[in-house]
């Protein structure tokens, strides 16, 4: 099966996609392009997927960088492979021939470029990222690399309509910025209210100054195509695969 691989207009001109979980060689609850070496997944299907994706964006599958994503604010500056997935939860670069892999599965996965400056970065955002800054100190370590002109684009995540949260939720966000009560809307009763994710993450990237947008897919609602920690945990699943995010120089 051919991959699918869904793009931004406001990366336009620079090499990058979101990739679905179709065209892959996992099977059962991983079935499709499970790139998530952390997954109980078959070790030989996650390396099969990846070196799919390494190929579809022009690389060798060395060159396909991931992180050991930890739900921190920490950005590394890569110029070469590292020997082992850095702990962190972003990455840029200014070398050409890296790609920045992120892997998600309900969190939002940001591609952020210059094309001009030939600056790229990658970020894995959940909640606890975006109000942590991972995503403004994604855009200060592009800069130190010379960007200026610094686009994102916020690919498939979890969108409100599906992210129902308890009032201690809430909570945690009012007391970061009462103004973040417009990330929220009523839930199913008094107790329990929808947030917005990808609104949070636009808003997180516009205050750091990029020109951002979100694709409009939510991974929850679309099992076809996209793999969700939340939905694996409403139906009782053991495991889930991870969806990957490129970008190159």
């Amino acid at each position: 099966m051919t991959l699918e691989i869904l793009q931004s207009d406001s990366l336009r001109g620079v090499s990058h996609g979101f990739f679905t979980r179709k065209g892959g060689a996992s099977s059962g609850i991983f079935e499709g392009l499970n790139c998530g070496p952390g997954s109980s997944d078959l070790e030989d299907c996650v390396r099969i997927n990846r070196t799919r994706v390494a190929e579809a964006m022009g690389l060798r599958p060395d060159q396909l960088v991931s992180l050991n994503q930890v739900h921190s604010p920490d950005v590394v500056t890569l110029t070469e492979p590292p020997a082992t997935r850095p702990a962190a939860d972003a990455m840029v670069t200014n070398t050409p021939g890296l790609g920045l892999g992120i892997l998600t599965a309900d969190c939002a996965p940001v591609l952020f470029a210059d094309r001009e400056a030939g600056v790229v970065g990658a970020a894995h955002s959940g909640w606890k990222g975006a109000l942590t800054g991972v995503l403004s100190a994604t855009v200060e370590a592009m800069r130190a690399l010379g960007a200026r002109d610094i686009r994102a684009a916020v690919g498939p995540c979890i969108a409100q309509g599906s992210y129902e949260v308890t009032l201690d939720f809430l909570d945690r966000f009012l007391d970061e910025d009462p103004d973040y009560d417009r990330f929220f809307a009523g839930g199913r009763d008094a107790d329990h209210v929808q947030f917005d994710l990808p609104g949070l993450v636009l808003h997180r990237l516009r205050d750091a100054g990029a020109e951002a947008e979100w694709i409009g897919r939510d991974t929850y609602t679309d099992p076809d195509r996209f793999y969700s920690y939340r939905r694996t945990t409403h139906k009782g699943e053991a495991d889930y695969g991870r969806l990957i995010s490129v970008i190159k120089v």
